[in-house]
């Protein structure tokens, strides 16, 4: 009976080694910017950038020479494709929108006191990965930090409407959805219009005459 238990055991522990996950991190990080988004993180009236090195997050501030400094530097173990900043209503500093190709919306908080992000809040929409149907890749928030967008390259759009409950928490609604087919996405932005209804703008080209067209006539004729 003790040996069966044990070989069992024996087993279950073999499963799990199978199962296991590894993440290689690189000894020199990226320095290549693929995203930027400026606002007040730390703090009201802290002119700061936060830029996105691949799967790395830094947070960059101007001393008083004039001189960047990098205020912190987290690995966020994943493929950051879009960021913007967002600032609720009555809010004295800004949050951080993240697209990624996890999937999901995700709303990031700097703590000074800890001197990193954390995460507020995050909503799954979509599959992993950087696919071409997946939003993610565009990401807009309105001005007065009532919404935002997030895009796909083809076809997908999704806004999220941001309030705060009774604790002056986030809360972020379902996604309404925006989709268009037969349509790639070339920029996203947010336009200021106010108090009135958030306004999202985007350049796109519709491609459903040049999918017809097996001559290629059309594709040639495109424009966005």
């Amino acid at each position: 009976g003790e040996a069966g238990g044990s070989g069992r055991a024996a087993r279950r522990t073999r499963g799990r080694a199978a199962a296991m996950f590894l993440y290689n991190l690189t000894l020199q990080p990226a320095g290549a910017v693929t995203g930027a988004a400026y606002g007040n993180f730390s703090g009201a009236k802290a002119h700061e950038v936060v830029v996105a090195r691949g799967k790395t997050l830094e947070l960059l501030r101007p001393d008083e020479q004039g001189r960047v400094q990098s205020v912190c530097s987290v690995e966020v173990f994943g493929c950051v494709r879009s960021l913007a900043p967002l600032r609720l209503t009555g809010g004295e500093k800004d949050q951080l929108v993240v697209g990624s190709d996890s999937g999901r919306i995700v709303v990031l908080e700097f703590n000074a006191d800890k001197n990193g992000f954390e995460k507020l809040h995050q909503e799954t929409f979509g599959k992993s990965g950087c696919r071409r149907i997946v939003p993610g890749e565009f990401t807009a928030s309105d001005p007065k930090g009532r919404a935002c967008m997030l895009a796909a390259l083809e076809k997908q759009k999704m806004v999220y409407v941001f309030n705060r409950d009774g604790e002056a928490r986030l809360t972020i609604s379902s996604p309404l959805e925006a989709h268009k087919t037969a349509t790639i996405t070339f920029a996203l932005c947010a336009l200021d219009v106010g108090y009135e209804n958030p306004v999202f703008a985007a350049i796109e080209l519709d491609h459903a005459e040049a999918d017809a067209d097996p001559t290629g006539s059309a594709a040639r004729a495109a424009q966005a």
